[in-house]
């Protein structure tokens, strides 16, 4: 059974006992359930359900297992001539989902 889901502005492919890192949600801790409900694409049994834009009545559970930061990623802005530079460095957040089940009607 697989599934693709949409969160955070990205999709992702799922099936049960995978695990996913995706953009923080918030108001969820460590250890809680989440539900996805924009779920695009379904298949169970070799049939394919194709939303347009979402399957109805589908859902995908998962349990978050850590919260984190990326690595650093630095910015460095530069114009010659002119003595002009910034330097700027960013570190994403995230959590680690593993996805327990996939549910259609």
């Amino acid at each position: 059974m697989l599934a693709v889901i949409k969160t955070g502005g990205k999709q992702y492919l799922v099936k049960p006992g995978e695990k996913i890192k995706i953009e923080k949600i918030k108001n969820k801790n460590e250890g809680e359930e989440v539900v996805f409900e924009e779920v695009l694409l379904v298949e169970k049994n070799k049939s394919i359900m194709i939303g347009s834009p979402l399957v109805e009545g589908a859902k995908v559970f998962g349990k978050i297992l850590k919260e984190g930061r990326d690595k650093k990623v630095i910015v460095f802005k530069y114009k010659p001539k002119t003595r002009e530079r910034k330097k700027k460095s960013h570190r994403q957040p995230f959590m680690e989902v593993e996805i327990t089940k996939i549910e259609t009607k």
